[in-house]
C-alpha cells in the first residue's frame, strides 16, 4: 500500500515556460508589490515538508551551477537524480538513478519517504504523468511572459483532469495553485 504523496512542483512564467531558450532563469527575480498578499513560509518551514526530492540531469546541473552563487537549494535532504548520464557525486544527500521509473519508487522511494517531490523538469514531469506517479501539481506562477522558452508541459500526450485543492497570492505577485490529479 503506498503512503506516500508524490507533488510535482514548478515555477512558470505566465504563459508556461520554466525557462529560457538558454536554460536561464534569472527572471525568476520577478515580483511586484500585491498588497493583497501573503508572506511566504520560511525555507526552514518548506523542508519540514519534504522528505525527498527527485529531479532529471537537467534541474540537478541547473541547481549545481546556481549553487556556486546562490548555495544547494535542497539542503540537506535526499534528492534523486534521474539519469542516464555519469555525474561526479558532489553531495552525500544526491544520488543518481539510471532505470526504470516505476522501480524506483515503488522499491526505494515510497517504502522510505512520506512526502516526495519532483523538483522541476518538464521531460520527468512527462514520465511521472504518463506512468501516473504524480498525486498532485504544485504551480508557482510568476508575473511574467516570456513569450518564448521550455515549457513545463511539453506534449504529455493524454488529457489529465485536476481538482484544485488550494491557492495561494504572495505578496510578490506569484500565484500559488495546488491540483489532485484525479
Amino acid at each position: 500500500m503506498k503512503n506516500s504523496r508524490v507533488t510535482i512542483h514548478m515555477v512558470a512564467s505566465v504563459d508556461g515556460y520554466i525557462a529560457k531558450k538558454d536554460n536561464s532563469i534569472e527572471w525568476f527575480e520577478t515580483a511586484h508589490d500585491f498588497e493583497g498578499g501573503q508572506d511566504f513560509a520560511s525555507p526552514e518551514e518548506f523542508f519540514k515538508t519534504v522528505d525527498c526530492f527527485v529531479m532529471g540531469a537537467n534541474t540537478y546541473e541547473l541547481a549545481e551551477s546556481l549553487s556556486e552563487k546562490y548555495g544547494w537549494p535542497y539542503g540537506t535532504i535526499p534528492t534523486v537524480v534521474v539519469t542516464h548520464r555519469q555525474f561526479e557525486n558532489k553531495r552525500e544527500n544526491v544520488s543518481f538513478y539510471n532505470g526504470d521509473l516505476v522501480k524506483l519508487f515503488e522499491e526505494q522511494l515510497y517504502p522510505n519517504y512520506k512526502n516526495i517531490w519532483l523538483a522541476g523538469g518538464s521531460v520527468l514531469t512527462k514520465e511521472l504523468l504518463n506512468l501516473n506517479i504524480a498525486d498532485e501539481i504544485k504551480l508557482n506562477i510568476l508575473p511574467i511572459i516570456l513569450g518564448d522558452g521550455l515549457p513545463f508541459f511539453d506534449l504529455i500526450g493524454k488529457e489529465i483532469k485536476l481538482q484544485l485543492t488550494e491557492n495561494k497570492t504572495y505578496k510578490n505577485g506569484m500565484v500559488e495553485l495546488c491540483y489532485q490529479l484525479d
